[in-house]
């Protein structure tokens, strides 16, 4: 590759890394639980981006970023279950989530009713919500068919309006205003 290849690759991975690294470190932090395993897994996607066929990525980046993100963020996670036995402590997110409610109490609300999810459709939820990606996009990097997305969002967010209505109407059950 000549020099001005060169630097072209440099200019579009700059431009990639400025807009999906950040979106990428939450995504990874929420499946690893863990900001500094998840910097790894990120800082090996843009790695593994740098040594891609630019050609074959251009048109489907966040999708090729956040599959290649995922898979390997699964595989750090799959490792570190073999071996160690870990108990099933509860993932603290806290500074991995953007602020997306202003009030602390909605906000264990809205994560208590996330936690009732399946972990396809909780995945699903984030990547739509947090992320911005699109059903095609959610597809891509999940492995799910685009209706089968569809009907994990439709189904989460019937789920969560239930429960976060039930708690504004029984606050004791859910965890609302005491």
């Amino acid at each position: 590759m000549n020099s001005t290849g060169q630097s072209d690759k440099a200019k579009w991975m700059r431009s990639a890394l400025d807009r999906y690294e950040g979106p990428l470190l939450r995504y990874a932090a929420r499946i690893l639980g863990d900001v500094d395993r998840a910097r790894d897994v990120v800082q090996d996607t843009f790695l593994r981006l740098w040594k891609a066929d630019h050609a074959q990525v251009r048109g489907h980046l966040a999708q090729w970023l956040f599959r290649v993100c995922r898979n390997r963020a699964l595989d750090v996670r799959k490792k570190e279950r073999r071996m160690s036995l870990v108990t099933d402590a509860p993932v603290d997110t806290t500074n991995t989530q953007p602020p997306i409610l202003e009030q602390r109490e909605q906000q264990t609300r809205v994560q208590a009713a996330m936690a009732g999810l399946s972990d396809n459709q909780q995945e699903a939820v984030r990547l739509r919500f947090a992320d911005g990606l699109s059903y095609a996009e959610i597809a891509a990097v999940t492995g799910h068919s685009v209706s089968n997305v569809g009907v994990l969002l439709h189904v989460a967010l019937k789920k969560m309006r239930a429960q976060l209505k039930d708690d504004q109407t029984n606050p004791q059950a859910g965890g609302g205003a005491r």
